[in-house]
C-alpha cells in the first residue's frame, strides 16, 4: 500500500459530498497549495504571521521560566493507571464505540468496530533528544497497556502530536494502518510503518466500513528549523453507520469551520482544542481559546464536544487549569448542556452513545 494510491482513498466529492467553497484553485492549484511547494491556512483564515513577531521575545522569556514551573494537579484530573487500565478493558471487551482520553490530543476512539489512536504524544518531552515541554501528567494509559491499534490518524507534525518515541514502541507496526496528511508519509515509513495513506483536505481513505475524511483546520507544520509548512496539516472526520466524529488536531478559530459544517456535518462528537490559546497576538493562527472551541461545535453542527489539547503540559502562558472552566461556561451559553459539553479526566474512557450527565 502506498501513500498516494488512487485505489485506496477517494475524494469526498467522489462519495457524494461537496466540498466548502474555500477549496478554490489558483491556476491549477488548490488555494492552501503555495508555488513554493509550501501549504497555508484555508482562504479567510488567519496566517501565523499576522501581528506574531512582536510579541515572541516576551513569550519565549516567559516560557523559558515556565519550563521549569511545578504545576499543581487537581485532584480528580488524573484516572490512576490501574483504573484507567481495567475500565478500558472493560469497555473494549464489548461491542460499543468508546472513548478514552490518554491526555492532550491524544484519543484512543473505537469507531464501527475499529480501534483508533489519534496524535499520539504518549511520553514525556514535546520536543527532540529529551528537550521542550515536559509532561506533568503521564499518558492516562501506558503504551504497554494500549488495546490493538487499527488505525493511527495523526493531524500534523509538531512534536507534542507527533511523539517518535512514542512510535518506536508502538506494537502492531505491520498491520496498522496510518492515515496522516500530506507528505507525511515518508516520515512514518522511514520508521516501520508499511501501511501508510497521504491525504489531502478533503481527500478520504475508508477501511473496514469506516471512511477518513482529512479536513481543512488553522494551524501550520515544522518538525525542524528549516522545514515550516512543508508536511500538510489538517482534522479529521472519522464516520461509521452509526457515529460521526469530527477530531479537531489543532486548529485555531475561522470561517472554515461553518464551511465543513454545511458540507460535511451534522456530528455526533467533535474532539477541540481549548488549550494553548494565550497571548492571543500569538497563537490565533495556532490555536483556539475555549469559547471559540464550542463556536466551531456550533460551527459544525456537532450534538456533543470534548474538549481537548489543556491539562497535559506547559505550551503557552495561561493558568493551566482556566480552559475547561471558560469551555463549560461557554458551552452553557451557547446551548450546549452537561451531558453534550464533556471534560474528561485523563485516563477516563466513556462510551460513545446514549447520554453521560458527568459533567452536570
Amino acid at each position: 500500500m502506498t501513500d498516494r494510491s488512487a485505489s485506496s482513498k477517494r475524494s469526498s466529492a467522489e462519495a457524494g459530498e461537496t466540498p466548502p467553497d474555500e477549496e478554490v484553485r489558483v491556476g491549477a492549484r488548490p488555494w492552501h497549495h503555495m508555488p513554493d511547494g509550501t501549504f497555508r491556512n484555508p482562504k479567510g483564515c488567519a496566517s501565523r504571521g499576522q501581528g506574531r513577531m512582536k510579541h515572541a521575545g516576551p513569550f519565549f522569556l516567559e516560557m523559558l521560566k515556565m519550563g521549569a514551573r511545578k504545576v499543581d494537579v487537581p485532584e480528580g484530573h488524573v484516572v490512576p493507571r490501574a483504573e484507567a487500565v481495567r475500565d478500558l478493558v472493560a469497555h473494549e471487551k464489548g461491542s460499543d464505540d468508546f472513548l478514552t482520553w490518554l491526555g492532550h490530543a491524544s484519543f484512543l476512539i473505537r469507531i464501527g468496530g475499529l480501534t483508533v489512536l489519534t496524535d499520539p504524544y504518549l511520553t514525556t518531552f514535546a520536543g527532540p533528544a529529551g528537550l521542550g515541554p515536559r509532561r506533568y501528567v503521564k499518558s492516562g494509559v501506558p503504551i504497554s497497556a494500549l488495546p490493538k491499534i487499527d488505525l493511527l490518524v495523526v493531524s500534523h507534525n509538531h512534536y507534542d502530536h507527533l511523539d517518535e518515541r512514542a512510535l518506536a514502541r508502538l506494537p502492531g507496526k505491520d498491520r496498522m494502518t496510518v492515515v496522516v496528511p500530506l507528505r507525511l508519509g515518508r516520515f512514518f515509513r522511514e520508521r516501520g510503518f508499511p501501511n501508510v495513506i497521504e491525504l489531502d483536505w478533503h481527500e478520504r481513505h475508508e477501511i473496514r466500513g469506516v471512511s477518513v475524511t482529512a479536513l481543512p483546520v488553522v494551524h501550520w507544520s515544522r518538525r525542524s528549523g528549516f522545514d515550516t509548512n512543508r508536511t500538510l496539516w489538517a482534522g479529521f472526520a472519522l464516520r461509521s453507520d452509526t457515529h460521526h466524529l469530527f477530531f479537531g488536531g489543532d486548529s485555531g478559530y475561522g470561517p472554515i469551520f461553518s464551511e465543513i459544517g454545511e458540507a460535511y456535518g451534522p456530528f455526533d462528537t467533535a474532539l477541540l482544542g481549548i488549550g494553548a490559546s494565550e497571548p492571543r497576538a500569538m497563537m490565533k493562527a495556532s490555536h483556539a481559546t475555549p469559547e471559540e472551541a464550542v463556536q466551531m461545535g456550533r460551527d459544525l453542527k456537532a450534538k456533543r464536544i470534548v474538549g481537548m489539547h489543556w491539562g497535559t503540559v506547559l505550551l503557552t502562558v495561561e493558568p493551566p487549569f482556566e480552559p475547561p472552566e471558560r469551555f463549560r461556561k461557554a458551552a452553557d451559553e451557547q446551548g450546549y448542556g452537561p451531558e453534550d459539553s464533556w471534560i474528561m479526566r485523563i485516563g477516563e474512557t466513556r462510551p460513545l452513545s446514549g447520554a453521560w450527565p458527568s459533567n452536570a
